[in-house]
């Protein structure tokens, strides 16, 4: 229809209904103008998001750092009193925490519209229990608080700005900052945070936010003295590489991908294993013991009992000990030092650490599981040690979190991008074979 036609239609409306088109032409201009400022306000705010969390989880992972020096310095005088620090964590959320003590689980339900607000207090609040989890011996790790770190933030810093969905994309992107600034992987940070609040869904409107506030808090913690973990598998072995293990005189190795698959599969299991015990552990003791300083105290002192029986303390903390056994010497050196039952009881520690009060995280123990399962079964699976306890220490992470891209970039972030393709055949299976499974219990599943 040709401009002429339109004034015409136009001459021959009654004012009121001129008047109509007005505002509805007018209301419609806004909306355009809004969305087009949306995404520059939105990445200024991440950009701001990203260098507060990064300066706070900087600040966080060095002081966890010194906490675990401290008591592995002194195994004997720390761990014998893991139960008082739990009654001190439970009391410490019963006075100040109003709510805040559900960690995670807040922040999933404000991301899926069940609650509104995540209260500032939430962050002091995990940082220190944590300090005091890992400082007395507690099995757990550090990316939870790293990530509720940053959704905090994200959350609250959307309140002052007046952009739609603001509040779901800032905390998306605070995640992110959180665990790039820990863990120094900007790209897999990015791809968990909008990969893990539904399962087969991506958070595509918060990926320009996210990845701002990603690549600025890993700067941010890195100029302020947190280094990366980081290790070339190609150096542990003259006598293969990884381009040779693919491809071989006659072309592309087969039996060497299927070896992958099948890597693949018993990793998601594992993981998938992890996210199953961990919710069925927590209903198991808050049954048995309904009062949460009885349950703390009585399975504290069990814990540093067990800890202290088990190498005095070499399951205690985030599992980091184990990894270096395995990456910073030779293969012939860490396969001597990692016991067959590493990983099981490493999971087990971990899951009543977490699931009795005290504080921290699943994925660096996930890392150390992982990795140590990986290193038990190279051998039997064909696959040369350090490449399988590689792919262990990011597939069974993906396994328990129900995630894909994430682990496969944590794999090439950590151990070099030619190690990809390994990585993409390994976590691919973790994440069919999982069972559905996953740690994060608020995330929803979509049914195909």
């Amino acid at each position: 229809m040709d401009k002429n036609r339109w004034q015409d239609i136009y001459n021959s409306l009654s004012p009121e209904m001129k008047e109509e088109v007005i505002r509805r032409a007018k209301a419609k201009i806004r909306e355009k103008i809004r969305h087009w400022l949306s995404q520059p306000v939105l990445v200024v705010a991440a950009l701001v998001l990203g260098a507060i969390v990064g300066a706070l989880t900087a600040f966080f992972g060095q002081v966890l750092q010194r906490v675990g020096d401290i008591r592995d310095a002194n195994p004997l005088y720390w761990i014998p009193a893991l139960a008082l620090g739990g009654i001190a964590i439970v009391l410490t959320y019963r006075k100040f925490g109003k709510g805040s003590e559900r960690g995670m689980g807040i922040v999933f339900d404000v991301a899926h519209g069940k609650e509104s607000e995540i209260p500032l207090r939430l962050i002091p609040l995990i940082m220190v229990t944590t300090w005091v989890t890992h400082l007395f011996g507690g099995s757990s790790g550090r990316e939870g608080v790293a990530m509720q770190i940053g959704a905090t933030l994200g959350h609250n810093i959307s309140s002052k700005i007046h952009v739609e969905n603001a509040p779901r994309i800032l905390l998306v992107s605070g995640m992110a900052a959180g665990f790039a600034g820990l863990f120094q992987t900007p790209m897999a940070a990015i791809a968990l945070s909008i990969e893990i609040l539904l399962a087969g869904h991506l958070e595509m409107a918060a990926l320009l936010p996210a990845t701002v506030a990603a690549v600025t808090a890993y700067k941010v913690s890195e100029m302020l003295g947190i280094a990366r973990f980081t290790l070339d598998l190609n150096s542990f072995s003259p006598d293969w590489n990884l381009a040779g293990l693919f491809y071989g005189n006659a072309g592309l190795d087969i039996y060497f991908i299927l070896r992958l698959a099948v890597l693949g599969i018993i990793f998601g299991i594992v993981g998938g294993l992890f996210a199953w015990l961990l919710p069925l552990s927590k209903k198991f003791f808050a049954e048995k013991f309904p009062n949460p300083v009885k349950r703390v105290a009585v399975m504290g002192v069990a814990l540093s009992a067990l800890l202290l029986l088990c190498w005095q303390g070499r399951y205690s903390g985030l599992g980091t000990n184990l990894t270096d056994m395995i990456f910073a010497g030779s293969a012939q050196d860490a396969a001597s030092s990692i016991y067959a039952w590493d990983w099981i009881l490493k999971m087990l520690f971990t899951i009543v650490t977490l699931s009795v009060g005290f504080q921290g995280g699943e994925v660096t123990p996930l890392f150390t599981i992982g990795a140590t399962f990986g290193a038990v079964i190279a051998t039997a699976v064909g696959v040369p040690f350090p490449l399988a306890a590689a792919l262990g220490y990011a597939a069974v992470f993906g396994g328990a979190t129900n995630t894909l891209f994430a682990p496969i970039l944590v794999g090439a972030e950590m151990f070099g991008f030619d190690t990809l393709p390994a990585f993409f055949i390994v976590c691919t299976f973790a994440y069919v074979c999982n069972g559905g499974k996953s740690i994060y219990a608020q995330k929803k599943i979509r049914l195909r």
